[in-house]
C-alpha cells in the first residue's frame, strides 16, 4: 500500500485540514505553533507501534469546542492509498464477481474503531434480463438430457428444472434472487443425480456459473468484510519520531545481559544499542561470552569488523568530516569512540560527549537502518518532527539525501528549514497555516504569509544562488559594469569564432574589490578554478596583496586589466573600450543633464571613469559608469559591428588569452 492523501479533522489545533498529497517525501513547512506537530501525531494514531488506543477528547478534542461534540463516532484521520497488483489480486480473489480494486480509504474515529472503505467496490448484482437470457440458452440442453432419463426418473428432475427456471427468471433484490437459485439449483442437482443425467461439458458450466453468481451475492458481505479486513491488516505502521532515539556511547554489557534473561523491561537506550548491535553485524551475548572465556583475540576481531562496518557508513552518510568509529570493550562495558583521521592528533572522543548534531545523526541512522531493514520500521511510514534540527546546513542537506536515495519508507516530516526542502523538487512541500477561524489547514500548493513560507523562499533562492557555480572556473570580476562589458564582448567574440573565454569559464561579479576576498572563500569551497580581474588601481592592488599574502589563491590567478593595456599604468575596463566610442555612450545616456554643458576631460587623469567623475563634478553632477555600461550591452546585443572597433577586439582577445592560459594551467589534467 502507497499513502497517496491524508485529511486530519477534530485533533488539537486541526478542524479539517482538507486533503493533503502525500508521495514519497512530503515536507510540511509552517510557522512555529501552526499545528505541523498536530498533523503527525493524528496520522500516527491510525497505526501506531503498540496498536491504536481511545483518543482522549479532554487532551485531543478542539479546546474551544464543546467535550458533548465529540463522540466515540468523532473522525479524526482519514487516508488514501494505491494497493500493489499482488493486493490488488488478492481483494479479487476475495470478493469474487471480476471486482478490481485499486485503491481504498482507511480512517479511525475517537475510539479504537477503523473503517476501510474499498473505493470502486459495487454489491454484484443481476438483471432479469440476464437472467432469463442464461436460462434460454440452458433450456433445451437440460430438457434434452432429461428426455433420455427413465420414465420413472424424469418426471421429477424435469420438476425440479421447472421449480429452477421459475426461481432464476425472477429478479426483484439480487440477494433474494441468489438465495432462491441456490436453494432451486442444489435441488435441481439432487434430481438430475438421481435421473442418472449427466449434462453436456456446456451445460454443466453454464449452470456452474449461475451458482457461483449467486455464491457470490449470497457471500458478499462476508467477502467485503474479509477484504477490509485485509486492507486493514497490510496497513504500515506510522512511527513518530520527534527527537533523536537515545545511545548511549557507554554501554554496561553484563546490566543488559541480567535485563534481558530477567525478562526486565529495557530502556530505550538499551533497545536502541540493540539495534546498533544489528547494524553493526555482532551479538551482545557472544561479546559476553567471550569475555568470559577470556578470548580476547576472538572479540578484538570482532569489534574491529563492527567498527569498519559503521565506519563505513557514517563516511558514507555524514559529509561534514571523515570520522571513524571504534568499539572498544573495557571489563563489561562497550564504549562507542569517534575519532577524526585528518586531525593533527586524531583523539577518540566517546559518542556521548560529541557533538548534539552528529549525536542525532549518528543514533538516528542506526536506529532506523536497524528498524527499516526487517525490523519494527520495515515498510513502516517515518513521521519526522524537526528531523536534523541541530545539524549544520550542509549536514542537513546531507539528510535529506539520505531520505531520498537510502530509506525505501515514505516519509512525512516538517521543518522549518530552507536546508531540508529539496530546491529540485519543490513539489514535495506543503505549507501548513493557521488562523483563529479555521484552525490548523494544509495546501498543497505553497501559500501563506512571508514566515510560512520562508523556508520555501530561502531554498529556492540558494538554488539560483547555486547556478552561479555551473562552471568548472570561474572568472571573478569587481562589479556589475565589469560583467556587462566583458560578457558582452565575450559572446560576440565567441559568435565570430575568434579568442574567447573557454566555455567553462563563468564571469561571476564580486560587488568591489573590498568582497572579493569574500567571494574567494566561497567559491573556493565549491572547489571550482578561481581567476580574479581586477582594476589597475589602488582598491585593486590591496585587494591582489591580501589574496597572495594569505595565500587564498595563487599570484598567477590574479589579473589586472592593464596586462591588455601595456603602456597605461592604471586602468578599469572602461580603459579597455575605445575612447571615442566611450565618449559618445556617456553623451547620449547622459543627454538631458548634459544640455548646454560642456565637460572638460582632464588628460593627466589615467583613468577613464576618473575623468568623467572631475568633469561631471565641475558641472554640478554625479557620474555613474553604470548609465554608459548598460548602453554598450544594449548596443552589442543589437549592432555591435558600430560600436566595437577592430583594436578593441584584439585588446579583449588578449586579455582572454591570458585568463585562458590561466585556467589550463590550473586546471587537472586528465587520466
Amino acid at each position: 500500500m502507497k499513502l497517496t492523501e491524508f485529511k486530519v479533522e477534530n485533533f488539537r489545533s486541526v478542524t479539517d485540514s482538507g486533503w493533503v498529497r502525500a508521495d514519497k517525501l512530503t515536507s510540511l513547512v509552517g510557522r512555529n505553533e501552526s499545528g505541523k506537530s498536530n498533523l503527525l501525531l493524528a496520522l500516527q494514531s491510525l497505526n501506531p507501534p503498540g496498536g491504536r488506543k481511545d483518543m482522549s477528547p479532554i487532551k485531543d478534542f478542539p479546546r474551544h469546542r464543546r467535550l458533548e461534540e465529540c463522540t466515540s463516532t468523532t473522525p479524526v484521520i482519514s487516508t488514501r492509498w494505491d494497493l500493489t497488483e499482488d493486493e490488488i489480486s488478492e481483494l479479487t480473489d476475495i470478493l469474487g464477481f471480476a471486482q478490481s480494486i485499486k485503491k481504498v480509504e482507511v480512517g479511525r474515529w475517537y475510539g479504537t474503531t477503523l473503517w476501510v472503505n474499498l473505493i470502486g467496490s459495487a454489491f454484484p448484482s443481476i438483471t432479469e434480463k440476464e437472467a432469463k437470457a442464461n436460462i434460454r440458452k440452458l433450456d433445451p440442453v437440460v430438457l434434452a438430457e432429461i428426455g433420455r432419463a427413465s420414465e420413472g426418473e424424469a418426471p421429477a428432475a424435469r420438476s425440479a428444472w421447472d421449480a429452477f427456471k421459475a426461481a432464476s427468471c425472477v429478479v426483484t433484490l439480487a440477494k433474494s434472487w441468489a438465495t432462491n437459485t441456490t436453494k432451486h439449483a442444489s435441488a435441481l442437482r439432487a434430481e438430475l443425480g438421481r435421473a442418472g443425467v449427466i449434462l453436456s461439458d456446456g451445460a454443466d458450466e453454464a449452470l456452474a456459473e449461475l451458482e457461483e453468481r449467486a455464491a457470490t451475492i449470497t457471500s458478499y458481505d462476508d467477502a467485503h468484510k474479509k477484504a477490509r479486513s485485509a486492507v486493514a491488516e497490510w496497513l504500515p505502521l506510522f512511527v513518530y519520531v520527534s527527537d533523536f532515539p537515545e545511545l548511549s556511547g557507554h554501554q554496561d554489557i553484563d546490566q543488559y545481559i541480567q535485563n534481558r534473561g530477567q525478562n526486565t523491561p529495557l530502556t530505550a537506550a538499551e533497545e536502541n544499542f540493540e539495534k546498533l548491535a544489528k547494524v553493526a553485524d555482532f551479538k551482545v551475548q557472544m561479546l559476553h561470552n567471550l569475555r568470559q572465556n577470556q578470548d580476547h583475540e576472538t572479540r578484538s576481531q570482532l569489534l574491529n569488523r563492527a567498527s569498519a562496518l559503521v565506519t563505513g557508513e557514517i563516511r558514507r552518510l555524514w559529509k561534514d568530516r571523515s570520522l571513524t568509529v571504534r568499539f572498544n570493550l573495557d571489563g563489561p562495558h562497550l564504549d562507542t569512540l569517534v575519532s577524526d583521521p585528518n586531525e593533527t592528533y586524531p583523539v577518540e572522543v566517546n559518542l556521548d560527549e560529541r557533538s548534539r548534531g552528529f549525536r542525532w545523526f549518528f543514533s538516528f541512522h542506526i536506529t532506523f537502518a536497524a528498524d527499516t531493514d526487517g525490523g519494527n520500521a520495515d515498510g513502516a511510514i517515518l513521521l519526522l518532527d524537526e528531523p536534523g534540527l541541530y545539524l549544520h546546513a550542509r549536514s542537513q542537506e546531507d539528510l535529506l539525501r539520505h531520505f531520498r536515495h537510502d530509506l525505501p519508507n515514505q516519509i512525512i516530516y516538517t521543518t522549518h528549514s530552507p536546508f531540508m526542502v529539496p530546491p529540485d523538487d519543490i513539489s514535495v512541500v506543503r505549507t501548513v497555516n493557521i488562523s483563529p477561524k479555521t484552525g490548523t489547514t494544509v495546501t498543497n500548493d505553497p501559500t501563506g504569509d512571508s514566515r510560512t513560507l520562508f523556508p520555501l523562499q530561502t531554498a529556492l533562492g540558494y538554488r539560483i544562488s547555486q547556478t552561479l557555480f555551473v562552471g568548472n572556473a570561474m572568472l571573478l570580476v569587481e562589479g556589475i559594469t565589469d560583467f556587462w562589458i566583458l560578457s558582452s564582448i565575450n559572446n560576440h567574440l565567441r559568435s565570430l569564432g575568434r579568442i574567447a573565454l573557454e566555455p567553462e569559464i563563468v564571469i561571476t561579479p564580486a560587488g568591489g574589490a573590498g568582497k572579493i576576498s569574500y567571494m574567494v572563500a566561497l567559491l573556493s569551497s565549491q572547489q571550482l578554478n578561481v581567476i580574479i580581474l581586477l582594476d589597475d588601481e589602488k582598491a585593486g592592488h590591496e585587494a591582489r596583496k591580501e589574496l597572495v599574502t594569505t595565500r587564498m589563491i595563487h599570484e598567477r590567478a590574479v589579473i589586472l586589466v592593464s596586462e591588455a593595456l601595456p603602456h597605461q599604468r592604471e586602468a578599469d575596463m572602461e580603459d579597455l573600450l575605445d575612447a571615442t566610442v566611450y565618449d559618445a555612450l556617456v553623451r547620449e545616456t547622459y543627454k538631458q543633464e548634459l544640455r548646454g554643458k560642456k565637460l572638460t576631460l582632464n588628460p593627466q587623469v589615467p583613468r577613464i571613469v576618473k575623468q568623467y567623475e572631475g568633469a561631471f563634478a565641475d558641472v554640478g553632477f554625479t557620474f555613474n559608469k553604470t548609465r554608459p555600461a548598460r548602453e554598450f550591452m544594449t548596443k552589442m546585443g543589437s549592432s555591435p559591428e558600430k560600436i566595437i572597433p577592430e583594436a578593441t577586439l584584439q585588446i579583449f582577445e588578449k586579455l582572454f588569452s591570458s585568463v585562458n592560459l590561466q585556467y589550463k594551467r590550473a586546471k587537472p589534467s586528465s587520466l
